[in-house]
């Protein structure tokens, strides 16, 4: 994120008046444009090949923060707000995936919850 914002800063003083970024884009093109979708993708591929992963897709990132935000302890509603989702359901059966971490956590909770039962039974 440095370096592009370096990147930008840079790009920012070449244009001079010509440089327009109303939105305040943080990816922009030499212009403070919006990049152009093939750059985006391009780029994105690159990065993908170089930790292993030639088949990931931009739209796979989605998947994985919502994946990531319920694994960490984030509330439901709150990821389907930060995607944009019209219901929680859609968030949760489309976007979310359990990993074995996850199964292994629900296990154990579950264990946890059996033992906690026979100990104050005895």
């Amino acid at each position: 994120m440095r370096a592009e914002r370096k990147r930008q800063a840079e790009n920012r003083l070449a244009a001079g008046e010509l440089w327009s970024n109303p939105d305040n884009l943080v990816f922009t093109d030499e212009m403070g444009g919006h990049l152009a979708i093939s750059t985006f993708y391009g780029h994105f591929k690159r990065i993908a090949a170089s930790i292993g992963r030639p088949d990931a897709r931009p739209h796979d990132l989605r998947h994985t923060a919502a994946t990531v935000a319920i694994a960490s302890g984030a509330d439901i509603k709150s990821v389907q707000n930060l995607l944009g989702h019209a219901t929680a359901s859609f968030t949760l059966n489309v976007y979310t995936h359990t990993s074995d971490q996850m199964r292994k956590d629900t296990a154990a909770r579950m264990q946890s919850y059996y033992d906690n039962l026979t100990t104050k039974k005895a």
